[in-house]
């Protein structure tokens, strides 16, 4: 199951399409869909989780909580909308794509993708633009 939480002032418009969207890429990855929660919020509240959580007192567009076993994915993943938003502009990319690639993301790290070393990054990157091309927008 997929949730989305949502601790700011945002909304997805399309609750139904993110979660088929989601569920198509664990899919994809030969992998069962667990529980998923998307927890939406600002950059303070991410700040506060990544204090307490993680001993980094740094800013962040997203964190994961895995709780995937074996091929079950689940877990939480807190976004920060500021974050996303700024990055959007940082890399001259719509504020819904950059939204996508940072969902993607977190899921990607359950099935066991990781981005520590540049090679790992690159390898995140290219599963980013794979999965996000399978959302598809309803004409």
């Amino acid at each position: 199951m997929i949730s989305f939480n949502y601790e700011t002032n945002f909304e997805l418009t399309n609750e139904a399409q993110y979660e088929e969207w989601i569920a198509d890429v664990i899919e994809s990855e030969d992998k069962t869909e667990g529980e998923i929660n998307y927890i939406f919020c600002d950059d303070a509240y991410l700040l506060e989780k990544n204090i307490e959580f993680l001993d980094h007192d740094t800013l962040t567009d997203i964190i994961s909580f895995d709780y995937t076993m074996g091929n079950l994915i689940s877990g939480d993943i807190f976004i920060s909308i500021e974050r996303v938003k700024e990055n959007a502009v940082e890399y001259n990319v719509l504020f819904e794509e950059e939204l996508r690639r940072v969902m993607a993301h977190g899921v990607l790290h359950y099935c066991g993708y990781k981005d520590k070393t540049e090679e790992d990054e690159q390898i995140m990157r290219v599963k980013e633009e794979e999965k996000m091309k399978l959302f598809h927008v309803e004409q």
